[in-house]
């Protein structure tokens, strides 16, 4: 593990009345403590998750479009406003890493075509031999995690699931297993898949109260909706489409 602790730097924001401290798990967050090699932060959407997962890739030294330390290019990144207060603490500090955003993953694939085009050195090595453009959303992901991933470095991941099918999704979670087992990854990932949630003995930081805190895997709401639709999809369904009328 690298990154320990996260640090809300309370006394450094001017207006707790702005974004992105309106959010309420944002409000009132404190100090994280990581303490696995694999931690996910679960929530809705708009609960403070991406959010916070940015503010680690900024204060990393990623692009917050996508990418690792080198990858500079000139696609708008985020704005990480809750980047500059937090603090992170390391054991030992590490600059090897990246920065996975499913919906800016086009812009990064672009990049690296345009570097191909730039430097007749560059090749795709690092993501499978070809263009991420060439390969489906699905494949060019797992080929970044194949081959960009190595066996040092911080994997800041925001909803990987979104391009995998549930067969990645298990394969992907086979590629986190033998890089974190070495002890020389660390994984944070935002994600709503219940499959991803899974892994044996990650952390889980829940960001749908008013405060993040750390839940179970069955205390998820995606595993508790997840399980309870496999179990009664009929009821479900039924209620779902319930006409006012009928109600």
């Amino acid at each position: 593990m690298f990154l320990r602790k996260i640090t809300l730097l309370r006394e450094d924001i001017p207006d707790f009345n702005k974004y992105p401290f309106t959010v309420p798990a944002i409000r009132g967050m404190d100090v994280l403590e990581l303490d696995s090699e694999v931690t996910f932060f679960v929530g809705e959407n708009g609960s403070g998750k991406s959010t916070l997962l940015e503010s680690i890739a900024y204060q990393c030294g990623f692009h917050t479009a996508g990418g690792g330390l080198n990858n500079l290019y000139d696609v708008e990144s985020s704005h990480a406003a809750l980047g500059n207060y937090i603090r992170l603490s390391w054991l030992p500090k590490t600059s090897q890493g990246f920065f996975l955003r499913a919906e800016s993953f086009y812009h990064f694939a672009t990049h690296l075509d345009q570097l191909a085009e730039e430097d007749p050195t560059f090749n795709y090595k690092a993501y499978g031999g070809r263009s991420l453009h060439h390969q489906s959303h699905g494949e060019s992901f797992v080929s970044l995690f194949l081959n960009r991933f190595s066996d040092e470095g911080i994997y800041l991941l925001d909803e990987p699931e979104a391009a995998l099918s549930p067969a990645r999704q298990l394969a992907f979670m086979r590629v986190i297993y033998q890089l974190a087992s070495r002890g020389n990854s660390q994984f944070i990932i935002a994600t709503h898949s219940p499959i991803l949630l899974s892994y044996p003995n990650a952390k889980i930081f829940s960001f749908d109260a008013d405060a993040i805190e750390s839940i179970t895997y069955e205390d998820t709401e995606h595993y508790q909706i997840t399980k309870g639709f496999l179990n009664r999809k009929e009821r479900y369904l039924e209620e779902l489409f319930l006409d006012d009328e009928d109600e």
